[in-house]
């Protein structure tokens, strides 16, 4: 079809065409006009994604704050911010709202769960674009009512959201204060394990005490080692001055045996000179050789007696070296039951620390928790509360008025070519050599009257 065709039809069809563009403007400004007024009043919320948590110190990834947005969106149109938002405007308390409740539900269910989704219905909650501002809407015939409910819901979803963040901190609260009431008992029981342990035993199990006691245990070994040396030492002075030899220290340097040994000297000298001038059998003689032999005993007698105090000092020497190693024996007791008292006082300790750590910890968490159930902030404001509106939302008279030519022209446009597809008609030559396959010759036109 040209665009002469087109004119054409449009030409012989133009009734209809204006005719349906008539009827539909029509239409559109007696419904428009019979329409009641809607005012819709809108509110905005800024949602703070970028401060960071006042008690975790935490913020949101960069990533996530698209998600979030839509989460915040979410929470906006559902129900409980709507049950919430009726809970705030003291509709169930109206008593034409409470019977039309009671005839339209006979009573079954709540208020909130009847009227909520007629709200719902008027709600309007878009996100700006690259921005952290939700715009809250309400359409309704009274625009003080509209802007009344747009920041009911406002109000409700802060609220909303603070109990939804206060809510699960209140329950972890109370699961951590039940924790720590229990980490406190194992604390105080890991404690009174390690006091009973150190009363039963009666020690302190300390780096410096078994110090201590190692280093008595080694002075104990030294001064054994000492006394079996000494030990040694006088037994075998003791077994050579029981066998006779002059050679022992004791012997050569006790001054007695060394007086009489030079009173002997002498007498053996006397005794040869008396035998070389007198002979054997003078008296004199005699009498020297009795001095000497008096002299012999007497140094005999005093090396038995210097034998028995090496004796009496050996025995004494035994006696010391049994002591000390009785002593050791006890010493390396002490010091095994020091070790494993030490071992398990250890362990008791690590016993003691973890519990502590444990319970440090959780006090940490039920402190955090605490104050998070008790925040009552949140990262959500008003910027722009809603106002009464002025104007109506709908019905738009002239907006609809132009649509409507649109529209009219449109489908009157569409009526005429439809006819025409149907009972099609010769508007020009064109359509008459189309039609016949055949040229036109000639053209006859209307007499000139």
């Amino acid at each position: 079809m040209s665009i002469q065709q087109f004119l054409l039809i449009l030409h012989a069809r133009w009734r209809i065409v204006l005719g349906v563009l008539a009827g539909v403007v029509a239409t559109t400004l007696i419904v428009s006009l019979l329409q009641p007024n809607t005012y819709t009043a809108s509110t905005a919320v800024v949602v703070d994604v970028k401060s960071a948590d006042p008690i975790a110190g935490s913020i949101i990834p960069v990533q996530f704050m698209p998600g979030y947005l839509a989460t915040q969106v979410d929470i906006v149109t559902s129900e409980r911010v709507a049950q919430h938002a009726v809970r705030i405007l003291k509709l169930d308390q109206a008593p034409a709202i409470q019977e039309q409740w009671r005839k339209a539900t006979d009573g079954r269910g709540t208020l909130e769960q009847w009227l909520a989704p007629l709200l719902q219905r008027k709600l309007d909650v878009k996100p700006a674009r690259e921005s952290n501002v939700i715009n809250i809407g309400f359409s309704g015939a009274d625009p003080k009512f509209a802007s009344d409910v747009a920041n009911a819901f406002a109000q409700s979803y802060i609220d909303t959201t603070l109990e939804l963040r206060v809510a699960p901190a209140r329950q972890f609260a109370a699961w951590f204060d039940a924790r720590t009431k229990q980490l406190r008992d194992n604390l105080e029981k890991a404690q009174q394990a390690l006091s009973a342990y150190q009363r039963e035993k009666g020690i302190v199990a300390t780096t410096e005490s078994i110090d201590d006691e190692t280093a008595r245990l080694n002075e104990i070994s030294n001064q054994l080692v000492q006394a079996q040396a000494l030990r040694y030492e006088t037994s075998s002075r003791k077994r050579q001055a029981g066998a006779g030899n002059e050679n022992v220290p004791e012997v050569l340097q006790s001054p007695l045996i060394t007086s009489l040994k030079t009173d002997l000297a002498r007498a053996e000298g006397r005794l040869q000179d008396i035998e070389s001038r007198l002979g054997t059998n003078h008296p004199e003689y005699l009498k020297a050789q009795s001095e000497a032999a008096s002299l012999r005993a007497q140094i005999a007698l005093e090396t038995r007696r210097v034998a028995s105090s090496l004796g009496s000092a050996n025995r004494a020497n035994l006696q010391r070296e049994a002591e000390l190693r009785a002593a050791l024996d006890a010493q390396k007791k002490k010091v095994l039951q020091l070790a494993e008292g030490r071992d398990r006082i250890s362990v008791l300790e690590r016993d003691v620390e973890a519990a502590q750590r444990a319970y440090d910890l959780v006090s940490q968490r039920l402190a955090q928790a605490s104050l998070e159930s008790q925040i009552q902030q949140t990262n959500i404001s008003v910027l722009t509360p809603a106002e009464p509106p002025l104007e109506p939302s709908s019905p738009k008279v002239l907006r609809n008025f132009l649509i409507a030519i649109f529209l009219g022209t449109l489908l009157g446009v569409g009526t005429a070519l439809l006819l025409e597809l149907m009972r099609r008609r010769v508007r020009s030559t064109e359509d008459l050599s189309e039609t016949l396959g055949v040229p036109v010759l000639a053209v006859i036109g209307r007499a000139a009257a």
